[in-house]
């Protein structure tokens, strides 16, 4: 099943290349300036790099953004502080802390799963399966 709204155009999104660090980084950086080059365009980038799994948890795309901005995950929007821990990884599954300091100066860590697909459009590339409060 295909979603209509992924990938939002014009942002980045997997590709095989990138490896776990990177693919965290990418979407830690982009929620730090959320709204370049247009508004939520980081918590798409977010939403770009989501496993198909989350994304039927989490999705559609509206959805996902509302989400990213209530209390749980606001911190990483606009964060002005983050600061990763190391990455661990086994066959292909990854995981990675990140300490974040939000707007209002909340902090929060934060553990990023990522998953390497195996199928369909992001095959072999590194996506994200959750991000928990840690």
């Amino acid at each position: 099943m295909a979603d209509s709204d992924h990938p939002v155009e014009g942002l980045p999104t997997p590709n095989p290349e990138m490896e776990p660090a990177e693919v965290i980084d990418t979407q830690v950086s982009a929620l730090a300036d959320n709204d370049e080059p247009f508004a939520d365009a980081g918590i798409l980038t977010a939403y770009n790099f989501a496993s198909p799994a989350n994304r039927r948890a989490t999705g559609p795309r509206d959805r996902f953004v509302q989400m990213v901005h209530g209390r749980q995950y606001s911190p990483l929007v606009d964060h002005v502080e983050a600061v990763p821990g190391p990455v661990e990884r086994e066959e292909g599954l990854a995981e990675r802390r990140l300490t974040v300091t939000g707007p209002e100066g909340r902090t929060l860590t934060y553990l990023f799963r990522l998953v390497r697909q195996t199928t369909g459009a992001f095959r072999n590339c590194w996506t994200t399966g959750a991000v928990l409060i840690d």
